[in-house]
């Protein structure tokens, strides 16, 4: 739905919600949080994420884009105005670094949707040596590196198709899960006992360290900043669609928790851990498909939509966050003039090497890990550790801008209260960093080397660079 108002074309808010949903939501995250969070004992963190953490960051989102409802560069172009253009590189710097784990899960999570696209199962990729399933993914990633260096634009159009058809299988999911029992009440259900024991967390290290499980899942509505301004009357509707988001997000995580706890034992699940963090979104259309008495359907038409979305994903998640870096005004100041080369096809084709040592790197020392679902499980934890990392400069933009708020013009507040912004910036801020710290922390030795290990690269690298140019400016001087 949209409405004219002075010639211009104006989004409603139901609109807006209804985008933001899509952006954000995905029935990934409802597996998560069900496989890392004992069942339906993820639905207490889940409300408090959502009303405490969620919301906040949402309004201040809303807030920085109707301040900067001109600037393109989303985080970075924020950060510029508000701290200076070195406090943007580094802010830049960390929405790229942050891609690297990514895009090394989207080859791995890729060639999983496509053996169960073909198979039916995993059983034949899972029982592969190690290095062979890591040397697919490295072959599959460097023909990526490879479309991207050559400006390929139809992946874009793929990867939203992809997407819209992904959110529309998750919120499907859940319809025709609860509409099972009365379809096929033979069949074999769990039953949901709503009791304290079963909603309530267990608080101990488990627990604490898989909340950035949570704070990744609800993670990124920064994406539709640029809308601020496109909505009708933007201080009264834009956050109307946010409180709309945060709800339809939290129905679609509580609705999806019960959904799962129909079909799987938590206690299997914690049991085979790994497989389920590999396999539990799929296995859950499998489950569905026998419901309906329909086989692999579901699972089929899930699997393919993951290896288009998997794959579109990858080739713009190693040239978008790229271009944001490498294309910003600040740039030139604080990375070497090499980084900048443009091929023929308009691609920063020394930006692409360096993903593809970095990305690279991570998908070759993880050849040595015992099992294919080990690895998926690993770059799990690996994201939801250092993706969060850039969602610190959006509430460290916030900060900053309401510390100089009489320098800008906005037509949207979160609050007037300077006192509750503050607090709302710092708060989500802290929480941001904790979960990110806390998750870091893992049993398992090699799980534990790479969350520390990762970090600590891309910052040195990140802060290598602007000494290197500046030792290439004193030379040219």
């Amino acid at each position: 739905m949209v409405e004219t108002t002075n010639n211009q074309k104006k989004m409603t808010w139901t609109t807006l919600a209804m985008m933001a949903f899509s952006t954000v939501w995905g029935f990934g995250n409802v597996v998560n949080g069900f496989v890392y969070f004992d069942g339906t004992r993820v639905i207490f963190s889940w409300v408090i994420m959502f009303l405490l953490y969620f919301v906040p960051y949402a309004l201040m989102v809303g807030e920085l884009g109707a301040t900067f409802k001109n600037s393109e560069g989303g985080v970075s172009s924020w950060v510029n105005a508000t701290m200076g253009a070195k406090w943007a590189y580094y802010a830049g710097w960390t929405y790229w670094a942050c891609h690297v784990v990514y895009i090394s899960s989207k080859g791995t999570g890729g060639l999983r949707a496509m053996a169960w696209g073909i198979f039916g199962n995993t059983k034949w990729y899972d029982g592969l040596p190690t290095a062979y399933t890591q040397l697919a993914t490295l072959v599959v990633f460097l023909f990526f590196c490879w479309v991207a260096s050559r400006g390929i634009p139809v992946l874009k159009g793929l990867a939203t198709i992809a997407g819209s058809s992904m959110f529309i299988m998750s919120i499907l999911f859940i319809i025709m899960m609860f509409a099972a029992p009365a379809i096929n009440p033979h069949a074999s259900y769990y039953s949901l006992n709503f009791n304290w024991k079963n909603l309530m967390p267990t608080f101990n290290i488990k627990y604490l360290t898989s909340l950035s499980i949570l704070v990744f899942a609800v993670g990124g509505c920064e994406k539709i900043s640029p809308y601020v301004n496109k909505v009708k009357d933007p201080s009264k509707n834009f956050p109307k669609a946010m409180m709309a988001l945060a709800i339809m997000v939290m129905i679609s995580a509580i609705l999806g928790t019960f959904a799962m706890a129909l079909m799987f034992d938590p206690k299997v699940v914690n049991n085979n851990l790994n497989e389920y963090i590999s396999n539990g979104a799929y296995m859950a259309f499998d489950r569905l498909g026998e419901y309906y008495h329909v086989g692999g359907l579901f699972m089929y038409i899930y699997s393919w939509c993951n290896v288009i979305g998997q794959f579109s994903t990858l080739v713009i998640s190693i040239d978008a966050p790229l271009r944001m870096l490498l294309g910003s005004k600040e740039a030139a100041n604080f990375i070497p003039k090499k980084l900048l080369k443009l091929n023929k096809h308009g691609a920063y084709i020394n930006g692409i090497w360096m993903v593809v040592i970095l990305s690279g790197g991570l998908i070759a020392i993880q050849a040595f890990v015992p099992d294919a679902q080990t690895v998926m499980a690993q770059l799990v934890k690996l994201n939801s550790t250092t993706m969060p990392m850039r969602y610190l400069w959006v509430f460290a933009a916030y900060i900053a801008l309401r510390k100089h708020q009489e320098q800008f013009e906005t037509s949207y507040q979160m609050t007037k209260h300077q006192g509750l912004a503050y607090t709302a910036g710092y708060w989500c801020f802290l929480v941001t960093a904790a979960c990110c710290l806390l998750g870091i922390y893992s049993p398992d030795p090699f799980t534990l080397f790479l969350n520390i290990i990762t970090p600590i690269v891309l910052i040195a690298l990140g802060l290598i660079l602007p000494a290197i140019k500046k030792r290439e400016m004193a030379k040219a001087e």
